[in-house]
């Protein structure tokens, strides 16, 4: 499968995944020490890279424990890392965040807590409120993500069902200052958004539950027993908790842009913060290469097209899938075999909705050997069985753990 293409767009995803690496971009964010303790908590896919990251910067004792996915632990030496489930929460989780809280518990004025905060942090930072069971936790998760439903509505949802999302875990560390480091995955960047902002304080958001599970034909029965939310003095809290972008998608595109143009391409950037059904995003982004390779020469210099943001599924079938390789299956139908274009679709933490696998490449011979193989790639498209697809192909772009998480990385290669 490798070749002069598949190659460029692997070593733009690459210096995507470095430029968001926190090894590399937290440190100038480090606050000096305080006059109290330094207490370091968090969580996230890139959590437990922060938390190196951290020991690494300060020269003195360190106390803390971050919440990171199986298999994304890092060997820290003061700072435990705890490993627990994503994309649904289980008890280590909700055991973890126990201890979070505890730890946060009696803190002085003269402390300093850092949260790390990255995608993946409002499965991996459980406490499930008074009145809700981790199961039915775990059910209303699954709902979400197989319902379509775009994050920032998921964790409004979420946000509602927590004792630590919406800013409740930096009300849990007054009266500390809490300064939150943040990996943005989500479109725009909103701090609010990323991990559910468990160190935003913002005010309740009850009266949208509602209309929110309606829309997404969520059943709204775990919601019906709770009370609304407590009551919190959300100015006040503001004012002892501050929280920093220290990598965004953003960024990680414009690293891939200045990577590709110093090798001899043109860049077209589509953004980094586009949200929509995967499938149909894919559709639409291989017409628009198609359209640019019929009015473009062989001459001229090769094209990348590159975007960034969210993809969303709506789960209809039973198969294996993510919306990386559901953007990448839908856009190989609609190349049908173009011979000039080539397209790497990847989430920048290494994996891809239901499976262990960053994503699929589509090569201008995918389709024909998909046809030899006898697979038709629509049938794998209509049961979102994208990852079988690729598998078969061999066209699965496989990282393992990148430990960061800036989102999905799209890049069309026009030759």
């Amino acid at each position: 499968m490798q070749s002069d293409a598949t190659r460029l767009l692997k070593n733009l995803f690459e210096q995507a995944v470095a430029t968001a690496d926190p090894m590399n971009c937290l440190a100038a964010h480090l606050p000096p020490p305080p006059e109290g303790r330094l207490i370091v908590i968090g969580a996230g896919k890139a959590s437990a890279r922060m938390a190196e990251a951290v020991e690494r910067h300060y020269d003195q004792p360190l106390e803390g424990l971050v919440i990171t996915r199986y298999g994304y632990g890092r060997p820290t030496q003061q700072i435990e890392i705890v490993e627990a489930a994503h994309p649904v929460p289980d008890q280590a989780g909700v055991d973890a965040t126990r201890r979070i809280l505890h730890l946060v518990d009696n803190l002085t004025p003269d402390d300093l807590v850092l949260a790390l905060i990255s995608g993946g942090g409002s499965s991996l930072l459980c406490a499930p409120r008074d009145g809700l069971s981790l199961k039915q936790k775990q059910q209303i998760n699954k709902d979400l993500l197989a319902s379509g439903a775009p994050i920032s509505q998921m964790n409004v949802v979420r946000r509602h069902l927590s004792q630590v999302k919406g800013g409740k875990l930096a009300a849990a560390c007054a009266p500390a200052q809490v300064l939150g480091l943040i990996i943005s995955d989500v479109p725009g960047d909103d701090v609010a958004v990323i991990a559910s902002g468990p160190t935003v304080p913002q005010p309740p958001s009850a009266d949208s539950v509602s209309e929110i599970l309606e829309r997404w034909g969520i059943d709204p029965a775990a919601f019906a027993q709770l009370p609304a939310d407590p009551d919190q003095d959300f100015e006040a809290l503001k004012e002892k908790v501050s929280n920093k972008v220290v990598a965004a998608p953003s960024q990680s595109l414009a690293a891939a842009k200045t990577v590709a143009e110093q090798v001899g391409c043109d860049v077209l950037m589509l953004g980094d913060d586009l949200e929509g059904e995967a499938r149909e995003l894919g559709a639409a982004h291989a017409h628009k290469a198609l359209e640019i390779a019929a009015n473009r020469a062989a001459t001229q210099k090769p094209l990348l097209i590159l975007s960034g943001g969210e993809c969303t599924v709506t789960r209809t079938g039973n198969g294996v899938g993510g919306p990386n390789a559901e953007y990448a299956l839908a856009a190989l139908i609609a190349l049908n075999g173009n011979a000039r274009i080539t397209l790497l679709a990847a989430d920048t933490d290494g994996v891809d909705g239901a499976a262990e696998v960053a994503g699929a490449f589509v090569l201008p011979d995918s389709l024909q050997r998909a046809t030899d193989l006898g697979r038709a790639p629509q049938d794998y498209l209509q049961r979102n069985d994208a990852h079988h697809f690729f598998e078969a192909l061999g066209d699965q772009f496989i990282t393992g753990p990148t430990l960061t998480n800036v989102n999905d990385f799209r890049a069309i290669l026009i030759e």
